[in-house]
Formats: structure tokens, sequence, C-alpha cells
């Protein structure tokens, strides 16, 4: 498509190639020989210290290098603590509603049960999480997928007190936290509750998900349960890449990245923030306060499918939002349009935004 608005990638033409190739000439420069041996199958030191100082300094995270595992991305390692968990006894995993269609068979295929539980205006409805009888919930409480609602304090705290009272498990999705563009980043609940919160993130969409970097931070018990997991069935993650990273975090170049793709990404969000308001009038936009992509609520009575596939024959690829909900909540969502603006410029956004106020009115028009 000539206007790509799929969500969920970054802006991967802003890859840091030169600064990349630089950290991880450094650190090759100094690696001494018998590190380039079979990894630690928890991650190599060095990233777990440089990540322990990130994430409790931009996070306020409580962690130390002991706490953190290193996996192939947030993907890995939601999979393996699935599997502890499934070995753990637990038979149910409760989801958000809507959620990420593209994870879903994933967390299928971990052999537990999913349970969706519905979110609204103030993130997951925790009294309706307490009546699934589930013992471990998967959330993104810093920016909701799809929807861009924020964990509201009141929420959280009363997540927190959930899985106290049930011995349960949060698995937190820390998936674009870092991309706060009105106020500053809200802290991660692990940091509240570091003994029943696991933290899962990566650097795919602050770098590339094509590094396949990422951590899980989680209790002592269940970090060195994970170690054991990798050292059973992967031996543990690239060493090279893993000292790459350290070096690029030590010597505050992904800082400088993060500081420009957040300037980026403001003026990109708000082109086509914009442009929605002028050409799509009717629509309500959310999720405008942070992370790359947008949540667009089509006025009531138009078709969603109908006007995804407008879209792409105006040559603008958007992503439908009922493949996210569940089957008994998606007859009464609202249509609505999951659109990422990571990748275009604002020139390109607002051209976008012009050929599906289009699609929209031709739709509504019948």
């Amino acid at each position: 498509p000539a206007y790509d608005l799929w969500p969920s990638l970054p802006d991967l033409a802003s890859f840091p190639r030169d600064r990349w190739i630089a950290a991880a000439r450094a650190a090759l420069r100094t690696l001494p020989h018998d590190a380039l041996t079979y990894p630690d199958p928890g991650g190599v030191h060095a990233l777990r210290a440089e990540l322990s100082g990130y994430l409790a300094r931009v996070r306020a995270a409580h962690t130390d290098p002991a706490r953190i595992v290193i996996m192939n991305g947030v993907a890995h390692g939601l999979s393996a603590l699935l599997r502890l968990l499934r070995a753990d006894g637990h038979a149910a995993l409760a989801v958000e509603d809507p959620t990420s269609d593209r994870q879903l068979p994933m967390l299928d295929a971990s052999g537990l049960r999913t349970v969706r539980v519905p979110v609204d205006t103030e993130g997951v409805d925790v009294e309706a999480l307490a009546r699934t009888g589930a013992r471990a919930v998967l959330v993104t409480p810093a920016h909701q997928y799809p929807t861009g609602v924020v964990l509201s304090p009141a929420r959280r705290a009363e997540l927190i007190a959930w899985a106290r009272d049930v011995d349960g498990l949060i698995l937190e999705d820390d998936y674009d936290a870092e991309f706060r563009y009105d106020r500053e980043p809200v802290g991660c609940l692990q940091g509240v509750e570091p003994d029943r919160v696991v933290l899962l993130g990566s650097v795919s969409k602050s770098l590339a998900p094509a590094l396949r970097l990422g951590w899980a931070v989680a209790p002592p018990a269940l970090a060195q349960r994970l170690r054991e997991h990798r050292e059973n069935t992967d031996l543990g993650a690239p060493v090279l890449d893993q000292h790459a990273l350290a070096e690029f975090l030590r010597g505050g170049g992904y800082d400088r990245h993060l500081r420009s793709m957040r300037r980026r990404y403001r003026h990109r969000r708000d082109a086509l923030a914009e442009a929605l308001n002028v050409h799509l009038p009717n629509a309500m936009v959310h999720g405008v306060s942070a992370g790359i992509h947008l949540y667009v609520e089509l006025p009531a009575g138009l078709d969603e499918n109908e006007v995804v596939a407008r879209a792409a024959r105006a040559g603008v690829s958007v992503a439908g939002a009922r493949p996210m909900w569940s089957p008994a909540r998606a007859e009464d969502a609202p249509p609505a349009l999951v659109l990422g603006y990571a990748r275009l410029t604002e020139t390109h956004l607002v051209k976008a935004a012009e050929l599906l106020g289009q699609a929209v009115t031709h739709g509504a028009e019948g």
C-alpha cells in the first residue's frame, strides 16, 4: 500500500545504524575471548546490569541483575512464563478485552485457557477479573493495546490487591511505555509489587523487532526458573547482540535515540490526529498521549470491514478493531480502526487521513 498505517511497527528507517555499529565495535574491542563461549542462559551480566539501572531510572522498576532474564523479545518471555505457569497447575490466563489478536494463537498454544476481561475507560475491570477464577493475568497498563487507555491509579491498586488475595501473578507487557508525549511516563506496576508482577519489555518498538532482544524482570525464584528454562530449551540469547545493547545503554546512545524518536513520533501523532479531526470529524480518537498508534472509534452504523476494504482500495492499509474483541463483545463494540503512525512522514499521514475520510464517507453513503 502507498500509505501503511498498520499498527505495532516502529519507524524502521530510523534505526540508528551508525551508533549501533559503533556500540558493537566498542563491545567487541574489549570483550574477553572467554566471553565468546556458550552464554549464561539468563543473559550476559553486563546487559542485565545496564537494564537494571535503566529500568529503575525510567520505569521506576524494583530490580537488580539477578531478577532480569534476557529473552528473545516479549513474545518469547511470555511463552516461557505461560509454560511455567501451566507446570505450576494454572489452568487459565486472563487477558484484556480487547487485546492484540496477533498474540492470541500463541497464548492458546501454551495450553492455558484464555479468559477475556473487559477494559473500560479506567483500564482492565478488576472486579470482572476476580470473577474469572484465573490467578494469572496479562495486562498492558501503561498504554492498553489497542484502546490506548492508561490503567487508573484506583485500578492499579485494585489489581495489586487482587494478586495478593488470590496468590496470583500479573504479567505486565510494557510494550511502548517509553513513548509518552504529554506527561511523564507512568511507573510500572512491577515497581509497586515486585513479588507479584513480571515486567516484560523489549527493544522491538524502541529500536527494531529484528534484534529479538527483550527481558523479563521477575521475582527471584521465578527468574531462576526462567534461566533454567532457557538452559534446557535453547541455551540463551546471542551474546554479541547483548553486549552491543549493553554498550548502547552504557554510552547513552539508547537515551539519545529515544529522545529523538519521541520528538519525531509526537510530530507525526499531531499531524495524524489533526488531519483526522478535519477529515473524520465525527470519529473519536483515543490513545493520543502515548505509544505509536491511535484507536479511532468510527460513527455508529458504519461497517468496519467495508471501511477497511475501501481504505485498502484507496492505498491505505489499516487494521480494524473487531478481531481484537472477544466474540461476546465484538457485536456491541463500536466500529473502530487501529492506526499506526510511526513509519509515515507528516505529509503522508495527512494524505492518508484524507483518503481514509473518503473511505468512511463512502461507507456511510452505502
